[in-house]
């Protein structure tokens, strides 16, 4: 890892109409598209991003298997997620 490795920082607005789980999606989405986080980035957890965000766990879950289906993230199991090596994928949408 680089000594400036990126960090994931997400801001969810409560008053906003668009739901907290859709506003994560979108964010690490357009940060995978812009590069602002690399192929190979390591996730926080779901509860840990939960935590941080004051979210549910389910409403971040919700959000990586999204991420997930759209192809934007991959999951390795008890590894964590990762920003996925097709970048492309997050084009498409």
């Amino acid at each position: 890892m680089s000594p400036q490795a990126p960090t994931l920082t997400l801001t969810i607005d409560p008053a906003s109409a668009v739901a907290p789980f859709e506003q994560v999606r979108t964010q690490i989405a357009d940060r995978a598209r812009d590069g602002s986080l690399p192929v190979g980035y390591k996730l926080p957890t779901v509860r840990g991003l939960a935590e941080e965000l004051g979210l549910a766990a389910n409403t971040v879950a919700k959000a990586y298997r999204a991420l997930e289906a759209d192809g934007v993230i991959e999951t390795r199991g008890r590894n964590g997620s990762f920003i996925a090596a097709a970048g492309e994928a997050a084009d498409k949408e």
